[in-house]
């Protein structure tokens, strides 16, 4: 993967308060703890979106409800779970002060499967998009992107019995599934691949007609088809292919070059913390996949008029917790 560098003392002042253990409610706000609202608060300069976000006193995030390891409402407590949750939650940190743990209601999760993900970040549905969401340069010409936070690479997923499919020429000719508003057919394209392609809405629909027989192969992130594959009791495998390599980023407004900067800034300092480390181990790590080297985010230019991070608070070093 990538190398990754220390940022210095430009983020957040952690409080030191101790509270409750934070749970997620039904609509997917974080809660249970009692929160921070004044003590050690990072400083934003007015006018900024992390000001207005803290003096909202809510950040609203749209991510995936259904992809074990990244993003899934647990179906039998509600709770919501996966690394993209924990990133999530830890950028809530950076504005509100505090920790996980006493977030209270300040960070909310709303679904955003993958093709609405521009659209409720452009309506202001949401603050951020965090939701397995591959960066590249059309979606960059409509939302802009803070990371990549992690770097998945695409896999393909087949019934435990197909002995068929065992490269990605295999997959011509063959029925294929992925998910609407993904980067797969595009991929798949570039490498000269003709797939049959089913489009479906979620990766579980594409689970289901992987079962039934309906599709011989599910093509996506990895990190999505390792969850698939531990929830199918066996039933499906990764066939090992390498299809592409995705950087996959936080999505926010195009145009927001100060907020931008300051999600990157505070990408840094989750992974100098160990933070990002804790946070993959307790969700994909679960899942057998080992952990990977965090990667550098891209600060590229912006077309907004602020490039700088206008926190004005100096950082101790984060907390480890990430429940």
């Amino acid at each position: 993967m990538r190398r990754f560098r220390f940022l210095g003392a430009t983020l957040v002042a952690v409080a030191l308060v101790a509270t409750a253990c934070g749970d997620s409610d039904d609509d997917g706000t974080v809660s249970g703890g009692q929160t921070n609202t004044t003590a050690n608060r990072p400083t934003f300069t007015a006018g900024t979106t992390m000001a207005n976000l803290q003096s909202k006193g809510k950040l609203v995030i749209g991510t995936k409800f259904n992809q074990l390891g990244s993003g899934l409402k647990n179906p039998t407590n509600g709770q919501l779970e996966g690394f993209d949750i924990e990133i999530g939650k830890l950028i809530g940190v950076g504005i509100f002060g505090g920790t996980v743990d006493q977030l209270g209601n300040k960070v909310e999760f709303k679904e955003a499967v993958s093709q609405v993900r521009e659209a409720v970040i452009q309506s202001g549905d949401v603050d951020l998009v965090i939701a397995t969401y591959t960066i590249n340069a059309n979606r960059k010409t409509q939302v802009d992107f803070a990371g990549p936070y992690i770097v998945d690479g695409q896999d393909i997923m087949v019934k435990s019995d197909n002995s068929a499919i065992r490269a990605l020429t295999d997959l011509n000719g063959k029925k294929v599934c992925t998910g609407e508003g993904s980067t797969t057919p595009g991929n798949l394209t570039a490498k000269n691949i003709t797939a049959d392609l089913t489009l479906f809405k979620t990766y579980p629909e594409c689970a289901e007609a992987l079962r039934q027989g309906r599709v011989e192969a599910v093509v996506t992130d990895r990190g999505i088809l390792v969850g698939l594959v531990d929830g199918s009791s066996r039933a499906f495998k990764l066939v090992g292919a390498n299809v592409s390599e995705e950087n996959l980023g936080i999505g926010l407004k195009k145009g927001d070059d100060a907020f931008r900067a300051f999600l990157n800034d505070r990408l840094d300092a989750i992974i100098a913390s160990g933070e990002w480390n804790a946070a993959y181990e307790k969700t994909l790590g679960k899942l057998g996949l080992p952990t990977p080297t965090p990667p550098k985010p891209d600060r590229y230019a912006g077309t907004g008029t602020a490039t700088t991070l206008a926190a004005t608070t100096t950082v101790p070093a984060s907390p480890t917790t990430t429940r």
